[in-house]
């Protein structure tokens, strides 16, 4: 009999410890000490954008005025959530909807955000709102992964700004939390690991890097700790071009400095200034998470935008022949050269005006784009009405400038 109450003990205890364990290694997933707001933007850039708008400074008062007359950014915006976002193939396409309301929500965020003025939290609230109580899926051609990486990590970091705000609910939240999840990085994580069934480097570097970009903002949004180590780990090793030794694959030195070649870089300009945009969007958010890096391998992403940037300001970079499994470029491409993407006030703040280092073509390239756009970086919107005007959120001047 005694035996017998020992082992019932002992079966107790061993099935109590059991659930404390599956406890623990659940909260080491979910519930880790992220930073919030820890995306593209903490607590303390907040500040620094409200003090710089309040002061009437510039060029952060360039860049407010462009947000502010920006129609994405007017609390009277109104929200065309879709049950099903078709991006590719033979449907009606209507994703130009999604991106859209993502430039807006992110836009009425920061309104919000440095003015305190809670109409336009409600009205990014409602855009989140109804996608999350409407969205089912992204369908069409394999560009709906395009679809799911890039308009994924800009609701993300709206709602990351939206999250402290106390008109948004609880179950708001979690609805939209369900469906970063179970629409975005369900599409994120399943084309990093299969890439379309195709060949690992079948894919270009920015297919990889948006669907990166969404999976780390998911991972913060949702403090879920194996979402965003996924990022991290699959930046320094994956198996595809989003891997960074393989997106920036050939360095050079040249007058003293390290530039590299991007993947894209014999492809055509504009993807091959996406690439950065997105390497900084990535880095930016992981640095605000605590993990450096713009830092890793020796300031990689800088020696390549350095290169994007210098060939972009219509200086001669080297250029080695580029092979993969579908095509052999062996000269760099002129096409699109020059383009104007709102990307590189990110880079140029944290390598030069935080770190203090060489980031001159970074910020020859920033300069140029600031002056065709009127002196300081808009956002959605302000760069043509197709996609890739909308592909980063912008608004760098003000967001990211340190001084």
């Amino acid at each position: 009999m005694g035996f017998e109450i020992i082992s019932i003990n002992f079966k107790s205890i061993t099935m109590v410890l059991i659930s404390q364990i599956a406890f623990f290694v659940f909260a080491l997933n979910t519930v880790s000490a992220f930073v919030h707001p820890g995306m593209l933007h903490t607590e303390a850039d907040f500040t620094r954008m409200k003090a710089k708008v309040s002061a009437n400074a510039a060029p952060w008062i360039t860049g407010w005025n462009k947000l502010i007359s920006n129609s994405h950014s007017a609390s009277t915006y109104v929200a065309r959530p879709q049950a099903i976002v078709y991006r590719g193939g033979d449907q009606s396409q209507n994703y130009n909807i999604l991106f859209n309301d993502a430039a807006a929500a992110y836009a009425l965020s920061l309104r919000w955000k440095i003015t305190g003025n809670t109409s336009f939290a409600n009205t990014a609230v409602g855009v989140l709102d109804g996608w999350s109580s409407t969205l089912t899926s992204i369908q069409g051609s394999s560009d709906k992964y395009l679809a799911a990486g890039l308009y994924g990590y800009q609701l993300a970091n709206a709602a990351e700004i939206l999250r402290g705000y106390a008109g948004w609910t609880n179950a708001g939240q979690a609805n939209f939390s369900t469906m970063l999840q179970n629409v975005f990085y369900s599409m994120n994580h399943d084309f990093l690991v299969r890439h379309n069934d195709a060949a690992n480097d079948h894919y270009w570097a920015n297919w990889d890097l948006c669907n990166l970009a969404s999976v780390i903002s998911i991972g913060i949004f949702t403090s879920n700790q194996t979402m965003y180590n996924e990022a991290i780990t699959y930046f320094k090793g994956g198996v595809g071009n989003g891997n960074i030794d393989r997106m920036i694959w050939k360095l050079y030195t040249v007058d003293g400095q390290v530039i590299g070649q991007g993947q894209e870089a014999g492809r055509d300009q504009g993807h091959a200034t996406l690439d950065f945009a997105l390497l900084g969007t990535i880095a930016q958010m992981a640095y605000n998470q605590g993990d450096d890096l713009f830092a890793y391998e020796n300031n990689k992403i800088l020696a390549g935008s350095e290169y994007c940037s210098k060939y972009n300001v219509g200086e001669d970079v080297p250029y080695t022949s580029y092979t993969n499994s579908d095509v052999t470029q062996s000269v760099i491409s002129n096409s699109s050269r020059g383009n104007i993407r709102p990307m590189n006030e990110l880079l140029y703040a944290h390598y030069h005006e935080l770190k203090g280092l060489n980031a001159q073509w970074t910020g020859n390239y920033r300069d140029i784009v600031n002056n065709a756009s009127g002196g300081a970086e808009g956002g959605g919107g302000n760069y043509g009405p197709n996609s890739g005007g909308y592909d980063q959120l912008g608004y760098g001047t003000l967001t990211f400038r340190l001084s």
